[in-house]
């Protein structure tokens, strides 16, 4: 079996890995070991980071994911995270873009020397070429400039990018795109002011 494998078996998603036809094995000493002595909890940064979900799991490694048994348990995931996503509780999608700006490149929040308090940011120019004005961004994921200007504001598109953003694994289970809803690194406002970046016609992303 797949040494990999057997170290993303830990306790919290034994059963996912039973499940997928592994059988029940202690995980690499050396690789706990090296876990314990590089990370620590502090703040609101708990070792329970270091603990993949079923879906992170499977998607670390590359051969076990193209097994059918670990495609079907992606498919059924990926239905689970699409159901969990909660449309804005106003019915409203877009907020401000201005704001929405300030989230996409804050890149701040979630860390130790955080607190609950502590607004997170989307780092969302990490990944994504947006504005047309900042020079400085990955490409990881696509561009995002002219989104809204190329696809509108049609009610699928607003519900289509809202769920992205939400979760993306909702639609594609090994996305490397951070889940922002599921693990609270935005609030329903930031969301809704990312989409206005996005999406508003006024936003410099549709210019």
């Amino acid at each position: 079996m797949n040494t990999l494998y057997v170290r993303y078996c830990t306790t919290t998603i034994l059963l996912s890995c039973l499940a997928l036809g592994a059988q029940a094995q202690t995980a690499d000493p050396k690789f706990e070991a090296m876990l314990k002595e590089g990370f620590r909890a502090e703040g609101i940064a708990g070792l329970d980071r270091l603990e993949q979900d079923r879906i992170q799991a499977i998607c670390s490694d590359p051969e076990l994911r193209q097994t059918p048994a670990a495609q079907k348990v992606l498919i059924e995931e990926q239905s689970k995270a699409m159901a969990a996503i909660k449309p804005p509780s106003d019915g409203k999608y877009l907020g401000s873009w201005k704001a929405g700006e300030a989230v996409a490149q804050s890149g701040r929040g979630a860390t130790w020397s955080d607190t609950t308090k502590t607004p997170n940011g989307g780092g969302c120019y990490n990944c994504h070429q947006i504005s047309k004005q900042e020079i400085s961004y990955g490409n990881i994921g696509p561009s995002l400039t002219g989104y809204g200007k190329a696809r509108g504001t049609s009610e699928a598109i607003l519900t289509y990018t809202w769920n992205r953003i939400n979760n993306s694994k909702a639609y594609n289970a090994c996305s490397n795109m951070p889940r922002m809803a599921h693990f609270n690194l935005l609030t329903e406002q930031q969301i809704k002011d990312v989409m206005a970046l996005l999406l508003d016609p006024e936003s410099p992303v549709n210019k």
